[in-house]
């Protein structure tokens, strides 16, 4: 009789070639995801803290570091900038329209005054734009 033992067949799976592949989907994701930036305008926004407000249809008003000014990503001067408030006010067509100002943390105060003054002369509300902060410490 005989009595050895069989070797047993043990099955393996290589999976050195799917570090590569997970390394290329990572770097894929990072990379595109620094793509999709939905302020086309760099600028620097000034902290704060408190809620967050949600609006739903809102004209933008952008102030970039040259102090340049932008109305839904249209660039303008400040001599047009009422009109041009008023003319995306009526392309959204609501009574509850909101300016939102999105201005670089150096831009002069009297810059953004001036907007709020144009949204009390339009009748509209006007809310600044900032980055969060945590109030955990």
């Amino acid at each position: 009789m005989n009595l050895r033992r069989r070797k047993r067949i043990e099955s393996e799976v290589n999976t050195h070639s799917l570090n590569d592949i997970m390394f290329f989907l990572l770097l894929f994701f990072l990379i595109t995801s620094t793509m999709v930036n939905p302020n086309v305008i760099p600028i620097n926004l000034p902290k704060a803290q408190g809620e967050r407000a949600i609006v739903n249809k809102n004209v933008t008003v952008t102030i970039d570091e040259n102090n340049e000014f932008f109305v839904n990503k249209k660039p303008t001067d400040s001599e047009n900038l009422k009109t041009a408030i008023e003319e995306e006010k009526k392309l959204i067509g609501q009574e509850e329209v909101v300016i939102l100002v999105n201005a670089d943390e150096d831009v002069p105060v009297k810059k953004v005054a001036l907007i709020m003054q144009y949204g009390k002369e339009l009748n509209l509300k006007v809310l600044l734009a900032v980055k969060g902060e945590s109030n955990k410490k």
